[in-house]
């Protein structure tokens, strides 16, 4: 079944466009119509996935930058040169730009806590602050704000006491930035990946990847794509009453 074209003459910008997650939302949105800025730590990758997004709609136009999200100069670098090449700021924004540092909480390294918080929560503030204040600015009279959580934010998980912190975080931030900037027609909505198959998984053994299945209701790990396709319903007209939420992507994993 084609996809819908909800995003046709959007602009949408993907930060961690340059593989897992982020890349699929890049080749999701691109298949809807929208003009896609994949931008990524790595210019590479994020080359690669900027030439894998198809053109087949009129005025389609994508393009790859490098951005570290934890830099506040060159998340406004990145709004400003988008700005400068579209003439207009974009109206869907999705910070999946991550980062896991795992340790057990009595062995983790304070500069392991500071970089994961810096990237997965502060990165998604600065991207979410730029973005909106571009918006606000420039009138657009609507915006959807993405953000990629994680099921970890709400229940915890061994080895990742900066990263559960950091995806907590996130959700909070997206419920009051929704709070805030729902009057000037931007809403934001958190979506909260379960176990995912993603370059950040693979580092994972494979008795602890078969011992997590078993835990899924649905008996296996999930696809980028079927995280992509949320943030491609949020980012549509299809959820314009829907702010402030978070969508589980789990496959069932810790149904209350």
């Amino acid at each position: 079944m084609a996809a819908p074209c909800r995003l046709i003459s959007r602009l949408a910008v993907v930060t961690g466009g340059g593989s897992g997650i982020g890349r699929a939302v890049c080749q999701r949105f691109a298949t809807e119509g929208a003009s896609v800025v994949v931008a990524d730590i790595s210019e590479g990758s994020a080359n690669q996935t900027l030439e894998s997004l198809p053109r087949d709609h009129r005025g389609q136009e994508h393009m790859a930058v490098a951005v570290d999200v934890s830099s506040r100069e060159s998340v406004e670098k990145l709004v400003a040169s988008i700005q400068r090449h579209y003439f207009q700021p974009p109206s869907v924004c999705v910070s999946a730009a991550g980062i896991t540092q795992d340790e057990f909480l009595l062995k983790m390294e304070e500069a392991d806590f500071d970089r994961v918080i810096q990237v997965n929560l502060k990165g998604t503030f600065l991207l979410t602050q730029a973005v909106s204040k571009a918006l606000v600015a420039s009138g657009s009279p609507k915006g959807s704000i993405i953000t990629v959580g994680s099921i970890v934010g709400k229940v915890g998980n061994l080895g990742q006491v900066n990263y559960s912190a950091s995806k907590a975080g996130v959700e909070g931030l997206t419920r009051t930035a929704a709070k805030e900037l729902s009057r000037f027609g931007i809403r934001c909505n958190c979506v909260l990946p379960g176990f995912i198959t993603t370059p950040m998984t693979e580092k994972v053994p494979e008795k602890v990847i078969s011992k997590i299945t078993s835990m899924v209701p649905m008996g296996r790990m999930g696809e980028p794509a079927e995280v992509a396709d949320v943030c491609a319903f949020l980012a549509s007209d299809d959820s314009r009453y829907i702010t402030g939420v978070s969508v589980e992507v789990t496959g069932g994993l810790f149904i209350g």
